[in-house]
């Protein structure tokens, strides 16, 4: 397979606060190194993209020496925390913003879907906006024509397509966004976390297209949390963090690391609670910590289908409530959707009074699971409130099943195995 993408040391430095805000001197000799071609010398001494460490320099390295290549017909998937660069590497690729050092080296027709509305005029039709996209892209209105009713079918909004888009629903939106930028055939097509807006079902239809885009040999650059996705999708990934690449190897290897580096993750009862992207619920009870372990007591979150997989989680009472119950549950790779869960369990909070932070442990003891990786949900609530007291999803590490080394079993697609019986009979 022939090289389509190259990146080669590939950095971009921001600078933080407001824009200009300095001395005019510092703006000229800003200008005049970049005249001469000269390395700008606040740029030398920029700090690393890490947001937990104080600076007083106001430069920072969204990426730095930034290098890989990407062959034809690839998926090549992209991950790492929030803030570790993903999206502004997305946006050099995609030639929206350009690199402060560095070289982009493309064969072919670049398509990005990188955030609701990317690429779409707020005013035009959803008609027109398709013939514009295909413009940008280089396409004849002949071949554009032949794939309009592909489009408008797979987004689903036919009732809706002589409509201005700034009209559209978020999800809408999407839905026309992704179909016009994987119809209308480009050689590279780059997605961000946006199919995120979308429903499941939709969800479904955009990671099968996704993997037929790639049969037809065109390649795609798919960011994602979404570590089931990521996993089904890409046989390569790409970890970075703090804007450089800790790791560029097999998909499975990546999403490893990447739990691994996540395994520390601190939850805080302070979250706002209003905040959706972090915590959800009315915060009368709330969890402090959660923890996961194998029957050794090792705090892991790796295990192997049957094992025996503990949860710990620490709560802490914010206000008094006269009914606690507690849950957890996992959810598919692909779609989010719950595959199981646990029953509804009754927490014991006599004696317990404001403050107080007490734990309480689940238990599988054979956790019936095939092999893949399970992004978790845990709940707190009651039986007479509509609403959780909190909701932790999808902010700690997933559970990752491996298939044991030694195996003879051929992998199947599925969550669980189920006891049947087997019989032939001749006729």
């Amino acid at each position: 397979m022939s090289i389509v993408l190259r990146a080669e040391d590939i950095s971009k430095v921001f600078r933080l606060g407001d824009v200009g805000a300095k001395t005019i001197t510092e703006d000229i000799r800003a200008a005049w190194h970049k005249i001469t071609k000269r390395q700008n010398p606040y740029i030398i001494n920029a700090s690393a993209n890490d947001r937990e460490v104080e600076s007083n320099n106001d430069f920072v390295w969204a990426l730095k020496e930034i290098n890989f290549e990407v062959k034809q017909g690839e998926i090549l998937g992209l991950v790492g925390k929030n803030g570790a660069g993903k999206s502004t590497l997305l946006k050099i690729l995609s030639r929206t913003t350009a690199p402060t050092s560095g070289n982009i080296k493309i064969k072919g027709k670049i398509a990005s879907l990188l955030e609701v509305g990317t690429g779409f005029h707020p005013d035009l039709s959803g008609r027109d906006n398709i013939y514009l996209n295909g413009a940008i892209l280089g396409m004849k209105k002949s071949e554009i024509k032949s794939k309009f009713d592909a489009i408008v079918e797979f987004a689903g909004v036919q009732r809706y397509i002589d409509t201005p888009v700034k009209r559209y629903s978020s999800g809408m939106y999407v839905r026309l966004a992704f179909a016009v930028a994987a119809h209308l055939e480009p050689d590279i097509l780059i997605i961000d976390e946006v199919l995120a807006v979308g429903d499941q079902e939709f969800q479904n239809k955009c990671l099968g297209k996704m993997k037929d885009v790639s049969e037809q040999g065109r390649t795609v650059i798919f960011v994602s949390h979404n570590m089931g996705a990521v996993n089904d999708l890409c046989s390569r990934a790409i970890l970075l963090n703090q804007g450089i690449i800790k790791l560029d190897g097999p998909t499975d290897k990546v999403i490893k690391t990447y739990v691994q580096q996540n395994m520390q993750v601190n939850i805080n009862e302070n979250y706002n609670i209003d905040d959706a992207t972090t915590r959800r619920g009315t915060g009368e009870v709330r969890f402090v910590a959660i923890d996961t372990f194998d029957v050794s007591k090792n705090n892991t979150n790796e295990f192997f289908q049957y094992d025996n997989v503990s949860f710990k989680l620490k709560i802490k009472i914010i206000h008094p409530v006269k009914e606690l119950l507690a849950s957890i549950a996992f959810r598919s790779g692909k779609t989010r959707d719950i595959v199981t869960s646990t029953s509804k369990i009754k927490v014991n909070t006599e004696g317990i009074s404001s403050g107080d932070v007490f734990t309480i442990d689940i238990i599988f003891p054979k956790i019936n699971l095939r092999p893949g990786v399970y992004e978790t949900y845990y709940w707190l609530g009651s039986s007479y409130a509509d609403t959780a007291f909190d909701v932790v999803d999808n902010l700690m590490p997933p559970i990752v099943i491996g298939l044991h080394p030694d195996t003879k079993d051929i992998f199947t697609s599925g969550y669980f195995d189920d006891n049947f019986t087997f019989q032939q009979n001749k006729i």
